[in-house]
């Protein structure tokens, strides 16, 4: 059996799903787009090569590699986008989480169902159907567990709002001794510099104290500034509107004090650096067209 185990960002990881960009399919078509950023790309013929997305994650297996983490990929299926993995599921403490996504990416969990078979059924769920929730938004911090929502009225015309209220309260039901704090996130379907995807696209936690937070990611202040007060603003990172739109705050952490970024990130993974971080640069810049970046692609499983 797998034990699984995920009770924060940063503790040593054990096991992880890592996506795939293999057999990825060719270029959507604009009106199959489900970002902002992807739109952006397919409208300027700039959208991503495979071969490129799949160099960049061979860069993410082999640092995982590196520190002997146990690395599972889906299985393939054929000319179909399988990165995100992020997206189909989570684990919160020894629970796996069935993320109800998009009707049209439903097989990428059947990908992983080989994964899911090694879990104690009962430690694995299911939400009911009116529930929306997806890996990006859920967070775990000590004994916090962080949901990035949309609360607008027209939450039905946004296929960049992944996560609903009643995703929150879903979470609040099956985890009664954490603290369940929600954010209210800030979509737009035609502009990537003011879409907040998921809640990992405007803050992440780092180490044991610090994070990465876009203030603009947020509809409402008083969200942010929980965070200010819960992290203290000298250990908050903050990322510019052009670094959001980079995914900056997509970084994934191996460990307190190892982290994974994209090389392009030179203000962050500076600052990083002297806070004492072990900076593992990757190219990603590609998959990043796609408004996704390290944490999206992975799923973790176990952590100390």
């Amino acid at each position: 059996m797998l034990e699984l185990n995920i009770k924060n960002e940063t503790s040593r990881l054990r096991a992880v799903v890592l996506g795939s960009a293999v057999n990825n399919g060719p270029t959507p078509k604009v009106e199959e787009a489900y970002d902002p950023k992807s739109l952006e790309h397919i409208l300027a013929g700039t959208y991503p090569q495979e071969q490129d997305m799949v160099n960049e994650m061979e860069a993410f297996n082999t640092v995982l590699k590196k520190y002997n983490v146990t690395v599972y990929r889906p299985e393939m299926i054929e000319n179909y986008n399988q990165i995100f993995t992020r997206d189909i599921g989570f684990v919160i403490d020894d629970v796996f989480v069935k993320s109800n996504i998009l009707p049209d990416r439903e097989r990428e969990l059947d990908a992983i169902q080989y994964i899911i078979d090694q879990i104690n059924p009962k430690k694995v769920v299911r939400p009911p159907e009116e529930v929306h929730i997806e890996g990006g938004d859920v967070m775990l911090w000590k004994e916090y567990i962080f949901i990035g929502t949309y609360k607008g009225s027209d939450y039905k015309d946004y296929i960049t709002a992944r996560t609903n209220v009643q995703g929150v309260q879903y979470i609040k039901d099956l985890f009664p001794n954490k603290i369940v704090k929600e954010f209210d996130l800030v979509k737009s379907k035609i502009e990537a510099r003011d879409n907040a995807l998921h809640l990992d696209c405007c803050f992440q936690p780092v180490g044991n104290d610090k994070g990465i937070i876009y203030k603009n990611g947020f509809r409402e202040e008083a969200d942010y500034l929980f965070l200010v007060n819960l992290f203290g603003k000298e250990n908050l990172f903050h990322i510019t509107r052009e670094e959001m739109y980079n995914m900056n705050s997509n970084i994934f952490s191996i460990d307190t004090n190892v982290i994974v970024s994209e090389r392009n990130f030179t203000r962050l993974n500076n600052w990083l650096r002297a806070s004492g971080f072990v900076v593992e640069e990757i190219p990603y810049a590609e998959i990043a067209k796609q408004e996704g970046l390290l944490r999206c692609s992975t799923l973790p499983l176990v952590r100390d």
